[in-house]
């Protein structure tokens, strides 16, 4: 089994979805021994946002490209496969101003490609990378799940997972870390038994 898993925190060691997102992919290495991780930093080794130049490079044949269109190609190729060649994905998801990290929507554009990981049909859109498993580790410093406030936020990601056709998705949450010692302290416990909580029947 392949395992993708993303962080998208900008805080380093700092970080509550990096200890919940790295304890999650440790609890499923316990689990599936043979598991084949795949690492990606989105805050560290950032994509770089699409844009226009995405697409110029994309739609330039291969021996035709400048150096950088070739850099901006590979990296894009590189990312898709990565994500379809996953079994399953852990992906760290803090809130930064009731959304995603900026880091991880570019990732989300690099991954949603017509023809590759969706298509559209007479009936709708049809999502082409199911099969996969996926566990969101979604913190924020307030309380936002099922709030209007969230809607940017795990909702999202949820969504966007969905359309590509992915539906297996479970989330580990950590919420109202900036509360507090004592209620972030309680939010990271739950969390960190939700993680336990996954792997029960393992």
């Amino acid at each position: 089994m392949k395992l993708l898993h993303l962080d998208s925190s900008i805080l380093a060691d700092s970080s509550a979805s990096r200890q919940l997102s790295r304890a999650v992919v440790d609890a499923w290495q316990v689990a599936e021994p043979d598991a084949q991780v795949i690492y990606r930093d989105l805050a560290s080794d950032a994509l770089g946002h699409f844009s226009a130049a995405s697409l110029v490079a994309a739609g330039t044949p291969a021996e035709l490209r400048s150096a950088a269109q070739q850099h901006e190609s590979e990296l894009s190729e590189r990312t898709l496969a990565e994500f379809l060649e996953a079994d399953a994905i852990v992906i760290g998801a803090p809130m930064y101003n009731f959304s995603l990290p900026s880091q991880l929507k570019a990732w989300i554009d690099r991954i949603s490609v017509a023809g590759k990981t969706f298509t559209y049909t007479e009936n709708g859109p049809q999502g082409l990378a199911g099969g996969k498993k996926v566990v969101i580790v979604s913190t924020a410093g307030g309380v936002h799940a099922g709030q209007p406030s969230g809607a940017a936020h795990e909702d999202y990601l949820k969504f966007v997972l969905g359309f590509v056709g992915i539906d297996d998705v479970q989330v580990v949450r950590a919420e109202g870390l900036a509360y507090g010692e004592e209620p972030r302290a309680a939010a990271m416990q739950a969390a960190a038994q939700q993680v336990n909580e996954l792997f029960i029947a393992a």
